[in-house]
C-alpha cells in the first residue's frame, strides 16, 4: 500500500492524472481553432458568403434604375419578374446574358435599390461557393425578407461543381427552394458551357460519340431551369453616345458643366476612346465619363489656385 495519498502508485491518481492531462490538450486544441462565425447581421441590405458565413456589405453600389440607358426592355423584365416576387405570385429564377458591360449586374444591383424597402435583400455568391447552397437555404429558411441568390459573371467548364450544385439548386433537389428566395444570375454565355461546332454534328467520330444531341442537352440542361432569360447586346453607337451624355452630366464637377457648345468633342473623344477600347457598351461610357469628369476637376482645381 503507498504511504503517501500522492504517491504515483495510488490508483486513485491515475484518473485525475489523465483528466488533468486531457483538459490541457483539448484548451490547447480549442485555441487554434479558427473562431466561431459571428450570427448574420440581419440589418445589412446585401451580404457575400464568405467561408462558410454571411458577411454584411456595408455599403452597396447605390446605382439607381435610370442610370441604366437604353435597357428599357431588360428592366421591365426583370422589375415585373421582382414585383411579382416580392407580392408573393409567381416568378422565375432569372438568367441575365449577352456581351460584356451592357448592364447585367447593374441591372440587379439597381433593383435592390429600388426594392430594397419593400423587404428585398440581396445574397451574392461566387462560383466556387455554390457547393455551400444547402446551408445558406438553412440560414435563410425561417427569415421574413424575401432574398435574391446573385450569382454574377457565371461560365462553367465540363464537370465543375459548382455546375452540379447550382443545377440541383434550381430543380434537381429533393428539397425544394423556399419560395422566399429567388436566383439571379449572369453570364456571357447564354448556356453558361462553352458550345463548339462538333455539338451540332449528326455524328461526333472523333471521340466516340454516339448520340451528340444528348450531349447538347446536357450543355442546355442547366439554363432552361432558369424562367426567364434577358438578352444583353452590344450597344449602337447612337445608345453609346446616349449613355455617355448622361454619366457626363451626372459626374461633371458642379462648378464646371459642360456646355452646349462642348459636346461635339466630348462625343469625338468618346468614340475615340470606345475605339481603343474594342467595345460600345454602358461600361465604357462611365468608364469615359469618369476619366473626363476628373480632367475636368483638373481644369477646376487649377483654376482655384490662381
Amino acid at each position: 500500500m503507498p504511504d503517501h495519498p500522492t504517491d504515483p502508485a495510488d490508483p486513485e491518481i491515475y484518473p485525475l492524472r489523465f483528466i488533468a492531462r486531457l483538459e490541457q490538450l483539448l484548451a490547447r486544441i480549442e485555441a487554434s481553432l479558427p473562431p466561431a462565425e459571428p450570427a448574420p447581421d440581419w440589418s445589412a441590405l446585401a451580404w457575400r458568403w464568405r467561408q462558410g458565413w454571411l458577411q454584411p456589405v456595408q455599403a452597396p453600389q447605390r446605382i439607381a434604375l435610370s442610370d441604366l440607358c437604353c435597357l428599357e426592355r431588360q428592366i421591365a423584365e426583370l422589375e415585373r419578374n421582382t414585383r411579382q416576387f416580392l407580392a408573393g405570385g409567381g416568378a422565375n429564377h432569372a438568367l441575365l446574358w449577352g456581351a460584356r458591360g451592357t448592364g447585367k449586374s447593374s441591372l440587379v444591383k439597381a433593383i435592390l435599390n429600388e426594392y430594397s424597402d419593400q423587404g428585398l435583400r440581396l445574397i451574392e455568391v461566387g462560383k466556387e461557393d455554390l457547393g455551400s447552397l444547402p446551408e445558406i437555404l438553412d440560414l435563410i429558411r425561417d427569415r421574413p425578407e424575401r432574398f435574391v441568390l446573385f450569382c454574377d459573371d457565371l461560365a462553367f467548364e465540363p464537370g465543375e461543381s459548382g455546375y452540379t450544385a447550382l443545377k440541383a439548386a434550381l430543380e434537381g433537389s429533393i428539397a425544394a427552394l423556399p419560395e422566399h428566395l429567388l436566383i439571379y444570375a449572369t453570364s456571357n454565355r447564354r448556356h453558361l458551357l462553352p458550345e463548339s461546332q462538333a455539338d451540332n454534328r449528326a455524328a461526333y467520330l472523333e471521340d466516340g460519340e454516339l448520340h451528340p444531341g444528348e450531349s447538347v442537352e446536357a450543355k442546355v440542361s442547366l439554363s432552361d431551369r432558369f424562367g426567364l432569360w434577358i438578352a444583353f447586346h452590344p450597344f449602337t453607337q447612337a445608345q453609346y453616345l446616349m449613355t455617355v451624355r448622361h454619366w457626363v452630366k451626372r459626374l461633371a464637377p458642379q462648378a464646371l458643366p459642360p456646355a452646349e457648345s462642348d459636346w461635339a468633342a466630348i462625343e469625338r473623344a468618346a468614340l475615340q476612346w470606345a475605339l481603343r477600347r474594342g467595345s460600345r457598351s454602358g461600361r465604357t461610357a462611365w468608364q469615359f465619363a469618369r476619366d473626363w469628369a476628373g480632367r475636368r476637376a483638373l481644369e477646376q482645381f487649377a483654376l482655384a489656385g490662381r
